[in-house]
């Protein structure tokens, strides 16, 4: 899978995002090492810590399916262009990187652009 094609399938997963409160619709998309693909939207709560992201949702399908590495994530809103993870977001990715590194691509006006996850979040924690 291309990652053309995963921004299209997180575009397509942000359109199921419940956001009453931000309307902040939010799409992921996790390829894994197996070459699985998960998708995943935000959902709000209205006490807002209760709040999941769509990276953390998609991750979480992944490893509900037994997935436990993460090769790449693409993000789409509709609402901006270059939507990348929060920091919770990107300390959970850090956690499912697959051995060789995850791609973390994001929607431009006039294409996509694609960051390291240590681009992102240098110096991680990691176990």
């Amino acid at each position: 899978m291309n990652y053309e094609e995963m921004i299209k399938l997180a575009e397509s997963a942000s359109k199921n995002a419940y956001v009453p409160y931000s309307k902040f619709p939010v799409g992921a998309c996790v390829l894994t090492d197996d070459g699985n693909i998960f998708t995943g939207c935000n959902f709000e709560n209205s006490s807002f810590g209760m709040t999941i992201c769509a990276e953390r949702n998609a991750i979480g399908s992944a490893i509900a399916a037994g997935e436990r590495k993460v090769k790449a994530i693409a993000i789409f809103s509709p609402n901006m262009y270059n939507c990348t993870p929060c920091g919770a977001c990107r300390q959970v990715i850090s956690e499912f990187r697959s051995d060789s590194g995850v791609d973390i691509i994001t929607k431009l006006e006039d294409g996509i652009k694609i960051y390291t996850l240590d681009e992102l979040l240098p110096e991680s924690f990691v176990l």
